[in-house]
């Protein structure tokens, strides 16, 4: 599903903020990218999301090569991709549910599918209650629930949580972290960045560690790598 090949990233002076990176993900995976900040973990998503472009290597991703994608066929795929970021990203004049909504009137989706779907992610995240509240009114950890409602509404293969926790506190995180893993148990593949290290060797997934630009470990059911 996600095949990373000898992709190396370079900003200026030649420095690598990713040096030679090989990594696959199978569908219905759950991985954590994990390691300390300016690592290179930030600048893989953004690769994935073809924000940026490697300076060498090949990213495919759902048999797409995306060194060949023209700039029109961008939008389809990341369609095929949520993405939850660590401060939310809400729309602060849009209440929860035209939050939800708006990632599928953007595609286009016709009003009946909407008046459906929205109901239903919201009521998964557990906000169904909560569709005409507005995010200043609501909690960190409901704000992100909101966000994965959104990015999960147009039914996507793949979910980038770019440290979905670092604004919550412990239970929040928590729930969140339940949440991920229920939608992964449905079919989704989840890649999670984080440095939460309390959740990620609670959780016994997937960790790929990431040093100095460089994966030091990869553990199929492991915890955080430390620094000697």
């Amino acid at each position: 599903m996600i095949d990373l090949q000898d992709v190396s990233k370079s900003y200026a002076a030649g420095i690598p903020a990713v040096n030679n990176i090989n990594l696959h993900i199978d569908k219905g995976e759950f991985v954590f990218i994990v390691g300390d900040s300016g690592a290179g973990k930030s600048t893989i998503i953004k690769m994935m999301l073809k924000e940026l472009e490697p300076t060498s290597g090949k990213i495919v991703i759902n048999g797409k090569n995306l060194a060949r994608l023209k700039r029109r066929k961008v939008p389809m795929l990341r369609r095929d991709i949520g993405v939850v970021f660590q401060d939310f990203r809400l729309l602060k004049d849009r209440n929860v549910y035209e939050n939800v909504a708006f990632a599928q009137r953007v595609v286009e989706t016709p009003v009946k599918i909407i008046r459906r779907r929205v109901p239903a992610m919201l009521s998964m995240v557990g906000l169904a209650e909560k569709y005409r509240s507005y995010p200043k009114e609501l909690s960190g950890g409901e704000q992100q629930r909101v966000a994965l409602a959104r990015a999960l509404v147009n039914n996507p293969p793949i979910l980038l949580a770019d440290e979905p926790t670092g604004n919550l506190d412990p239970k929040n995180s928590w729930e969140i972290m339940k949440l991920l893993e229920e939608i992964n148990n449905r079919g989704t593949t989840v890649i999670v960045v984080t440095h939460n290290r309390e959740v990620v060797d609670a959780m016994q997934k997937r960790v790929v560690t990431i040093r100095k630009g460089v994966i030091v470990s990869d553990e199929r059911k492991g915890g955080y790598i430390y620094e000697d």
